[in-house]
């Protein structure tokens, strides 16, 4: 599949760091580009076959956790004729075949301004609030607790949404300040089973679900899961067999591209330094093996379909 960096069609609904969705009336297309970025800022290139892995593995947890809370897909588009009876919208010269195997219809919904983050071992943001205060999310930790360490259980830790720059933790105080109490009870507790059934299966997989981010959307009074679920960009995935606590743990995700950025220096301002080939390889090579170790094939495509 060749790297695809933007797609220009008719309709654009919203353009985000890595998706292009595109407004067809009653159903929306979302379209995952090869896009990736480091420290908030989109880098020059693409990484191989990312989009794909996003969709593909996004609508394998969909369809894993539909009987935990609802969710936006409405069909996986792997051949371009699935896209032919919206020709009209994308435009007669849309080129379907590059949008097969990276793009799902889904359902319109309302998002919640709210990031629901879980997370089940210290690390990241949580991490590095520990360090300060003893607390994730405003709330204490025992302590003692080593960094990659795993919790006593997943913790639920909201965050802004933010348009631009860094989300922002929040407690849960504040969510419901945000968005009222019973919503976001209702949110902490789809958000804490489906981690608790991913968990499980992953680890089952050979992958620690370290923590990850749900974005959800109503329709009507209905709370649905929307956006992605449990990808390498929403979620950090660890191999059992190289899980060591008291470290940073190396992951499926791209923590090696933040890493080689940070070795040369950049002051994570745009434009962003261009990434070696080595770099994007090895970066499209993990996204690949993350979503062939949980579903058990490779990616689906144009050609061949599993």
């Amino acid at each position: 599949m060749p790297v695809l960096l933007a797609t220009y069609l008719p309709n654009l609904y919203r353009r985000g760091k890595v998706r292009d969705t595109y407004d067809l009336g009653e159903v929306l297309l979302m379209v995952a580009t090869d896009r990736i970025s480091a420290f908030d800022v989109v880098l020059p290139m693409g990484i191989p076959d990312k989009g794909a892995v996003l969709t593909q593995l996004s609508a394998f947890w969909f369809e894993r956790t539909a009987h935990i809370v609802p969710n936006h897909m409405l069909e996986l588009v792997l051949r371009p004729e699935q896209l032919e009876p919206y020709q009209e919208q994308l435009g007669p010269g849309a080129d379907l075949a590059s949008l097969a195997g990276r793009s799902m219809l889904v359902r319109r919904a309302e998002p919640i301004p709210v990031e629901c983050v879980v997370r089940g071992y210290l690390s990241g943001s949580g991490w590095a609030e520990y360090r300060a205060s003893g607390t994730v999310a405003g709330e204490p930790l025992p302590p003692g607790l080593r960094e990659s360490e795993e919790l006593h259980a997943p913790r639920f830790t909201p965050a802004t949404k933010e348009g631009s720059g860094h989300d922002i933790n929040i407690s849960i105080k504040e969510m419901e300040a945000l968005v009222g109490a019973q919503l976001t009870g209702t949110l902490r507790r789809l958000s804490l089973a489906v981690y608790e059934h991913a968990r499980v299966y992953a680890r089952g997989r050979g992958i620690i679900i370290a923590d990850t981010k749900f974005e959800f959307g109503l329709v009507g009074d209905q709370v649905i899961l929307i956006d992605e679920c449990l990808t390498p960009d929403s979620s950090r995935f660890w191999a059992v067999r190289d899980y060591r606590p008291g470290v940073s743990q190396p992951s499926f995700d791209k923590q090696y591209v933040r890493d080689w950025l940070t070795e040369q220096g950049w002051n994570r301002e745009p434009p962003a330094p261009q990434l070696p080939p080595e770099v994007v390889e090895h970066t499209a090579e993990k996204y690949r093996e993350a979503y062939q170790r949980l579903t058990g094939h490779e990616l689906r495509g144009t050609v061949a379909v599993a």
